[in-house]
């Protein structure tokens, strides 16, 4: 389509537009659209010469900040990939998600180890003095974000679609040029990843905070006067939590979206944010990085349909039984969505295969139900997943790294119920002579990232597993609840 632009081309229109208006913000500078557009030039060309060619997966460590924009831009600008990382990854985890992305080089600073050449933003400026123009050119693949996998090894998701925007019509997630946007979420996260460069592409100011702090957060859209804000159901909690005098401090009363998304919000926190700041201006959208098919609901649909994601706005999505049959509204099965018929293929998996049934539909392993009127509920994750404040974790990554341990005979990780995090992991364990906790959260110290450990152990001297190396982990979920129920209640 003749709107459709390169990143790169589209960045530096808006700097031409309106060259000293900020651009990004982060808690040490700003840059204006000039200084992000002829920074990013400077990288194109530094990136080249340290070997990034167009169509290159280049994985990005860093940290929220101007650098980590600056570098997706550059990267596309050189018509290669952002593939991005924790910059807080164990070795061997980021080593594994490298090795996937075959990337040449690594930016990140010094938190992550690696083999490879690594360079950081200030390191490639260096390199180049040349700001200007240059050479328009589009990576094949826009980004190509990670994902744990079922198996607990990591896996890469491809977007399918190139480095290009739409000069015009409607922003994603309800942005525009005249918005300032609050990102209080992890860049190397789809969602904030997306939602912050699909609102820069439109001109908007983003305002990222290095990580999230809920007090931090509120004195953001004061100072900047945010407009739209991100956040993800532990967030709004401990905002929520917050001391009431201390919410009234900061003047929220600009903000006319928040997007809350990545894991289900209690019924009774969305309804005090709704309250709180209007039904007009909270919304939710379920979808996965694949981006089959999405979800979105106002806040004024949820008071009507109190606990859905909302109706499909793109693609499909069914219910069907674990004979893949479709169900009637009402009934509880996994959901499958499709792309609409004729779009090209949204996404490509490096690492692992799809969830599939025949006719196009693929699972990303929820479960849930719609009802009448086409809205959706999820009822829960497939019983190998657990969401922690928004993020997936598998328990198989975590029991593989438990039993590298030499004193644990065999370990089963599960999800049990936690107000703020949404889940917390908890490890049963069954453990040979010796064998502490001390000496578990000190071996998985260097093995996971902070929030893939459990937060919880217990030792059981029955076996976990069967004969054939199995392991009903909902069994042993729906056991520990049943018992945290009867404590509760005694």
């Amino acid at each position: 389509m003749e709107d459709r632009i390169s990143l790169g081309a589209r960045l530096t229109e808006l700097a031409a537009e309106h060259p000293d208006k900020p651009a990004v913000t982060d808690e040490k500078r700003t840059v204006t659209w000039r200084e992000l557009d002829r920074r990013t030039n400077r990288l194109a060309r530094a990136l080249e010469k340290v070997g990034v060619k167009q169509g290159d997966l280049v994985t990005i460590g860093l940290p929220n900040g101007v650098d980590f924009v600056e570098a997706c831009y550059g990267l596309w600008k050189a018509g290669a990939t952002p593939q991005p990382i924790s910059y807080r990854l164990p070795a061997n985890e980021a080593e594994a998600v490298m090795a996937l992305a075959e990337t040449p080089i690594l930016l990140a600073g010094d938190t992550i180890e690696s083999s490879r050449p690594r360079y950081d933003v200030d390191t490639l400026l260096a390199l180049s003095d040349d700001d200007s123009p240059v050479e328009d050119r589009i990576a094949p693949i826009y980004k190509a974000p990670t994902s744990g996998g079922s198996t607990g090894r990591p896996k890469l998701i491809l977007s399918g679609g190139p480095g290009v925007t739409l000069r015009d019509g409607p922003g994603a997630y309800r942005t525009d040029a005249d918005d300032v946007m609050i990102m209080p979420g992890p860049l190397y996260h789809n969602g904030p990843f997306t939602s912050s460069f699909g609102g820069l592409n439109k001109g908007a100011h983003l305002v990222v905070l290095p990580r999230f702090d809920a007090e931090k957060t509120l004195a953001a859209v004061h100072e900047h006067g945010g407009t739209w804000m991100y956040l993800v159901p532990t967030m709004m909690s401990r905002i929520w939590r917050l001391p009431e005098d201390v919410r009234a401090k900061y003047d929220v009363s600009t903000l006319r979206t928040v997007w809350h998304l990545a894991a289900p919000c209690p019924p009774w926190l969305k309804e005090a944010w709704i309250h709180w700041l209007g039904p007009e201006v909270i919304m939710e959208l379920y979808a996965g990085t694949e981006a089959q098919a999405v979800t979105i609901i106002t806040g004024a649909e949820w008071l009507a349909h109190r606990g859905s994601v909302g109706k499909v706005a793109f693609g499909e999505m069914k219910a069907f039984d674990k004979d893949g049959n479709p169900l009637p509204p009402g009934e509880i099965g996994e959901v499958y969505m499709r792309r609409p018929e004729g779009m090209d293929v949204s996404y490509h998996y490096r690492g692992a295969e799809a969830r599939t049934l025949p006719g196009g539909w693929e699972s990303l392993g929820d479960i849930g139900s719609f009802d009448e009127d086409g809205y959706l509920y999820l009822a829960d994750r497939r019983t190998d997943m657990i969401l922690v404040g928004g993020s997936n974790v598998y328990p198989a990554e975590i029991e593989a790294a438990l039993d590298e341990h030499p004193l644990v005979q065999s370990s089963a990780v599960v999800g049990l119920p936690d107000e703020e995090m949404g889940s917390l992991i908890h490890a049963i364990i069954q453990p040979r002579a010796g064998l502490s906790e001390e000496a578990l959260r000190e071996h998985l110290r260097t093995l996971l990232v902070a929030y893939k450990q459990p937060r919880t152990y217990e030792f059981v001297s029955e076996n976990i597993r069967d004969d054939a190396g199995k392991v009903r982990r909902t069994q042993l979920r729906d056991e520990r609840i049943a018992r945290m129920k009867a404590t509760e209640e005694a």
